[in-house]
């Protein structure tokens, strides 16, 4: 005798009435040749670094009968020591991922009864991780070029007193950098901390200053970074801050047990050997990025100027219809940011001559051609 399965469904769970109607944070994971949605480092690891992750995890697995080490001095050593600024370890703290830093942030310094700010279009992570933590959300909007108006920006500051403020330099998903007078300004207005969100710092162009060299003048500024982009490493989950040492301190009572595993920390520490490597990429990458800002304007659409490796432009009346025509080329790219607008992913040459003519023919452009989008 069959049994009919009792009908149970998320709204039946005594879900948190904030967590009702929102939906998961994922960009669209498709299986198509041209992916360029998710802002990953086309380049993999060489066949050299490759061996010599694969001989240090093998090394680590020896040991996997114990507990890695709670607070990843090693790691944050070799972080201090890729960032400069005289940083030492007790200045930085990794986790998994930018995102598990910034939920620690705010589990730390957020919560019932305080509020985040923050300035969009931006990451939406941001406003994730507040609801997620209990964290009221202030969203303050950016204007026309999506850069932060420093003075909107106080006012706002001074009425909220918010107690974690974000400011992501190069912004996600304009490619906006921030002026480091502007950042200044702000740390000296804020009530709370400012999480200065660079994760994507390694492909700003040159002469753009990172916010780490206000950390001397500034104890409540926090500067996030992350090695899944410029160092290549998304499938590691490497994130890690750099900040004063009381704000490590504070992290540290909210961090779970051995948060990050004895393979990631050797994962990462490995990568930072071969830091010169890695990063050799990012040159050809910005190259990449300001060719293709440089293309996109000589074909007449708009584009937000790019820190980053990826690129924001537009504007299209229904920019759902051109997304679905370059996933119909086999070209997948992402529909966020303000409406009207898309963001490309900066990949190799080859992926970028696929989405150059898959875009032309998606919006009939007049040098559109017939030819086939070759897989790279």
């Amino acid at each position: 005798m069959s049994v009919e399965p009792v009908s149970f469904t998320l709204n039946d769970l005594p879900l948190r009435d904030d967590l009702r109607g929102q939906t998961p944070y994922g960009a669209p994971q498709l299986d198509v040749p041209v992916v360029l949605n998710t802002n990953e480092n086309p380049h993999p690891p060489s066949p050299r670094l490759a061996k010599a992750l694969a001989d240090a995890v093998a090394d680590t697995a020896l040991g996997l009968n114990r507990y890695p080490d709670r607070d990843a001095v090693r790691l944050r050593e070799g972080l201090a020591a890729y960032l400069g600024h005289g940083l030492t370890a007790d200045r930085v703290w990794a986790a998994n991922g930018s995102n598990e830093i910034l939920q620690q942030l705010l589990q730390a310094f957020g919560g019932p009864g305080r509020t985040a700010m923050g300035f969009e279009p931006s990451y939406s992570m941001h406003p994730i991780i507040s609801r997620a933590t209990g964290t009221a959300w202030v969203a303050q909007p950016r204007d026309a070029e999506f850069r932060v108006d420093t003075d909107t920006a106080l006012a706002a500051i001074a009425e909220h007193q918010p107690s974690v403020i974000f400011l992501t330099s190069p912004n996600n998903p304009t490619g906006t950098a921030l002026d480091i007078d502007d950042i200044a300004r702000v740390c000296q207005a804020a009530p709370g901390v400012v999480v200065v969100d660079e994760a994507y710092a390694e492909f700003r162009r040159q002469g753009t200053p990172s916010a780490l060299s206000l950390l001397p003048d500034h104890p409540r500024l926090v500067v996030s970074r992350t090695m899944s982009k410029a160092f290549a490493l998304a499938g590691a989950r490497v994130g890690y801050l750099a900040a004063h040492p009381a704000v490590v301190e504070a992290l540290q009572l909210v961090r779970l047990p051995y948060h990050l595993s004895a393979v990631t920390q050797t994962v990462a520490l490995t990568a930072l050997e071969y830091a010169d490597e890695l990063l050799g990429a990012v040159a050809d990458l910005r190259a990449e990025r300001d060719a293709l800002v440089a293309w996109l304007r000589g074909h007449g659409f708009s584009v937000a100027d790019s820190d980053a490796n990826f690129v924001l432009f537009g504007e299209f009346e229904d920019r759902t219809r051109v997304w679905r025509d370059l996933l119909d080329q086999q070209v997948l790219i992402r529909e966020t940011g303000p409406p009207g607008w898309l963001r490309v992913t900066v990949g190799t040459p080859g992926e970028m001559d696929a989405f150059r003519r898959a875009l032309l023919r998606a919006t009939g452009h007049p040098s559109a051609t017939t030819e086939e989008v070759p897989s790279p």
